[in-house]
């Protein structure tokens, strides 16, 4: 197995009907523009309340995915 290295973001992802939603949500996003996704973790969960009532719920999330090595032409000798 080769060896690799992996860079980490946290995103808060939002649903009105479920945490699992907001998950969802959280990991369909970062696909937009991510490449390689590997591995979300959900770290914290919340809802919002108003009035007594649940109106959102939250899912911060940690995702993984894998670092693509970029040339700094110019920076190194």
């Amino acid at each position: 197995m080769t060896e690799s290295v992996y860079n980490v973001i946290e995103l808060i992802g939002t649903s009105a009907d479920s945490w699992e939603k907001a998950t969802s949500n959280a990991v369909s996003e970062a696909a937009k523009s991510l490449r390689d996704l590997r591995v979300a973790r959900v770290i914290e969960q919340d809802v919002l309340v108003e009035e007594g009532k649940v109106v959102l719920f939250r899912s911060k999330v940690r995702l993984s995915f894998k670092h693509e090595d970029q040339s700094l032409d110019g920076l190194v000798d």
